[in-house]
Order: structure tokens, then C-alpha cells, then sequence
């Protein structure tokens, strides 16, 4: 199989690219980044291009299956215009080039509450990102919506907190399905759906993110 990835540097991207160059189901992995990746693998070709222009590289934008692993925080990029450029359009472009190119299966990481209609900036985005590319008609996609994810050395002050808060719950009893998740076992589902996806939309909730993730990395 054939693999094209972007968000690639992020820290859930970076275990789904480690995660795909193990596989061995997986002979190519095309991930496409801003600049020049810090490791080499034999199936890795790492493709630098300009996010604002990527249909110049629609012609790499090819394989069995695309995911979308980009993200940014509104603090990271400035305003909320900027944060809309990278965790809406910048994927929508991707996935209208991966559908115009054959790619039958495209993988999302959504968020908890996407919802095109809500009035909270980000869940709106999200939500608004996944009807977009559920329009495209892919025979298979998928959309993550991960509750608190656990970042290997993250600084994000408000994702720490809100992992703390979720942890204090989830030791009374409280808020099993929104649980903190390391990143890793999200990717190695991601994977694992990669290889087997099901027929049409599917919306993979935290609580069955949490469920069918736990047996991946033992």
C-alpha cells in the first residue's frame, strides 16, 4: 500500500509516519511538509511544499490512502483567520486533491464536539471540515474525534490543564469515554484503519477511540 500524509511534524503525525514506516503492509509513505523532515527510511519520500499553493503537487498526492494529521493552536498561529487557513483550508485542499487523484480512503483527526453548527469557534471549524470532505465522496472516510490527547513534552499550558482535569474525574468514576489518550495509540489506530477501512462515513467517537486503541501497542 500506498500512504500520503500531512501534519507529519506534529506530534500525533510524527507516531502515525513512524507507525506507517513499520508496517509492513505499507511499501511507500509521501509525507508533505514545510521544510526537510529529520529522518531518512527507505519507504519515506518527504515532499517540501508550499501548504497556501498545494495543488502544484497534486501529482504526488497519490496512493491508497491520504491522513490529514494537521493542526495548530490559535495561540500558535496568531488569529483565528491564520488557525482557519491551517485547520480547515490547508485539509480541504488536501483532501479535494486526494478525491481528484483516486485516493479511495482519506483519514481525518477531527476533535471532540466537531459540529458545523456550534458556537464555539473551533468545534465549528471542525465540524464544518469534516461535512466538507464527507461531500467529496470517498469510498472510505474516517474522522477522528479524540477528546484530551497526551503529547509526549507538550507546552501547551491549557491542553496540560485540561488533561489534569480529565485525569482528576476519571478517578471517581467520571468521564471514562473522554479520558486522556497518548498520541501514539491514536496513530496506531489511525494505521490499523488505514489497512481496514470501513465502507463510507464513519465518525470514530473518543470512547471507542479510547476502546479499540487499547490493545494495539502491547
Amino acid at each position: 500500500m500506498k500512504a500520503v500524509l500531512i501534519g507529519a511534524t506534529g506530534a500525533t503525525g510524527k507516531e502515525v509516519l513512524d507507525l506507517l514506516l513499520a508496517n509492513e503492509k505499507f511499501t511507500e509513505v509521501v509525507a508533505l511538509v514545510r521544510k526537510p523532515l529529520a529522518i531518512a527510511h527507505e519507504k519515506l519520500r518527504a515532499v517540501v511544499v508550499d501548504f497556501d499553493n498545494l495543488s502544484r503537487w497534486s501529482d504526488v498526492i497519490q496512493g491508497d490512502v491520504a491522513l490529514s494529521c494537521l493542526g495548530t493552536t490559535l495561540k500558535d498561529a496568531g488569529s483565528k483567520e491564520a488557525q482557519f487557513k491551517v485547520d480547515h483550508d490547508y485539509q480541504q485542499e488536501f483532501a479535494k486533491l486526494a478525491k481528484k487523484n483516486g485516493v479511495s480512503t482519506f483519514l481525518l483527526i477531527s476533535s471532540s464536539g466537531a459540529d458545523p453548527k456550534s458556537w464555539i469557534f473551533y468545534s465549528r471549524m471542525k465540524g464544518q471540515l469534516e461535512r466538507e470532505i464527507e461531500g467529496l465522496n470517498f469510498e472510505s472516510f474516517l474522522a477522528f474525534r479524540p477528546g484530551a490527547l497526551v503529547r509526549p513534552q507538550s507546552d501547551r499550558k491549557g491542553e496540560k490543564i485540561g488533561v489534569s482535569v480529565i485525569s482528576f474525574f476519571n478517578k471517581i468514576g467520571l468521564f471514562r469515554n473522554m479520558a486522556p489518550l497518548p498520541v501514539r495509540r491514536l496513530a496506531a489506530l489511525m494505521v490499523r484503519y488505514s489497512i481496514s477501512p470501513p465502507i463510507g462515513y464513519t465518525i470514530v467517537g473518543s470512547g471507542r477511540i479510547i476502546k479499540e486503541s487499547k490493545e494495539l501497542l502491547k
